[in-house]
């Protein structure tokens, strides 16, 4: 597989900047914020200094059956280990302050049975493999939350709960959907907040219309606007969306990412990013309005994927890690600036069964063709709507 010139251009561009410088939609709002206390105080005499912080997201876990029997293979005592598959991109995740993840699919019971694609039941234990490689939580609203209804929904996120992953975007109960996911990174209270387009056509559970957050405009700034109000210094947002195996972002994407990032509350936006998953493809960083859209990161985990087409598509193991310094605000009632903006190439090695650092391994593998051919083709898609002109960079 031969690189593309314009790419490989792209990509030199970017490293002398950085030099210098799921397939093989009510107005609601949290009434309070989660664990974490309040934000250290940064203006009184004596206060301890703001502090900023880096975060890393990532795009979508979603393990195929083939996943599936790599992790039992790497387990060799019965069970599933996926934390080797994520030891490449660990050193990455570990480093950051705050570690995000997308759990794309569901749980079963210990000791299965597990299924891959079209409905997804997975081993508990990568709940364990996201939590060794440093994640502090995930989103999990996608369209596969309901693929095994309630059941598969709390399951899930028990797991989280026993290997300390905070969770968004789903719930067991009305008061863990009221309440906010929230980190503290640095001196930041963080609000995570999650959504998902659809759940494949599975109706909400009776009685539970809150299990699942439903991507609605009016719904997502109603809750990120909740959550600034009870102290979140930075509101998350997270996105399930999009059209899949299109690099472009769609019409959905693009008038809810506007309007997204256009909302304001006494001069200083709602949100302060927006992170997209489900296309299954990489897909461009645009700066909107002064804050970054992430409209897809790809596929973080997934066994062989194939496109609209039925055929065979490799664009579906390659993702885009994201990591964004925030710092803090020069003055209170300013927002938290994004002071760099960063994209990690990775993918989703099948014969080695390991997600891969692109940066990484080809520094260890230079001239490795396939490796080359993902690193460009996933340069070409994050950069592909200007972002470099707004300071995007490749990160290492």
């Amino acid at each position: 597989m031969r690189t593309r010139p314009h790419a490989v251009a792209l990509l030199s561009a970017l490293l002398l900047s950085a030099a210098a410088g799921c397939s093989a939609a009510g107005d609601t709002a949290p009434a309070r914020l989660g664990e974490s206390g309040p934000p250290a105080p940064s203006s009184a005499a004596g206060a301890p200094a703001a502090k900023g912080f880096t975060l890393v997201a990532s795009g979508d876990v979603l393990p195929h059956t083939s996943v599936i029997r790599r992790a039992a293979d790497d387990a060799q005592d019965g069970g599933y280990d996926f934390r080797p598959m994520f030891s490449g991109v660990k050193p990455l995740v570990a480093g950051a302050d705050l570690a995000l993840c997308h759990m794309e699919t569901i749980y079963g019971e210990d000791g299965g049975p597990f299924s891959g694609y079209p409905a997804f039941t997975s081993p508990p234990q990568v709940a364990d493999g996201l939590k060794d490689a440093g994640y502090d939580g995930c989103s999990t609203a996608s369209n596969h939350t309901l693929d095994d209804g309630a059941a598969g929904l709390r399951r899930t996120l028990d797991r989280f709960d026993r290997v300390g992953l905070k969770h968004a975007g789903s719930a067991r109960t009305a008061a863990e959907a009221a309440a906010v996911t929230t980190y503290t990174a640095g001196s930041a209270t963080v609000a995570h907040l999650a959504y998902t387009y659809d759940t494949n056509g599975y109706p909400l559970p009776d009685g539970q219309p809150w299990a699942v957050n439903l991507m609605k405009q009016d719904k997502i700034i109603a809750d990120a606007r909740a959550a600034r109000k009870a102290g979140a210094d930075v509101v998350l947002v997270s996105v399930h969306w999009g059209t899949e195996w299109q690099t472009e972002p769609d019409g959905t994407q693009l008038s809810l990412g506007r309007a997204l990032t256009a909302s304001q509350t006494a001069g200083r936006p709602d949100i302060d990013l927006i992170l997209g998953t489900h296309a299954h493809i990489p897909q461009p960083y645009e700066k909107v309005n002064g804050t970054w859209i992430v409209y897809g990161m790809g596929d973080q985990v997934a066994g062989e994927m194939f496109n609209h087409t039925g055929a065979r598509d490799l664009r579906g193991n390659y993702g885009s890690i994201g990591r964004f310094t925030f710092a803090p605000p020069a003055a209170a009632g300013q927002r938290w600036q994004v002071a760099k903006a960063e994209f990690v190439p990775q993918m989703m090695d099948l014969s080695a069964g390991r997600v891969v650092h692109l940066p990484d391994a080809l520094a260890k593998n230079p001239g490795r063709e396939d490796y080359e051919a993902a690193r460009d083709e996933i340069t070409e898609a994050v950069l592909s709507r200007g972002a470099a002109k707004d300071g995007l960079v490749a990160g290492r």
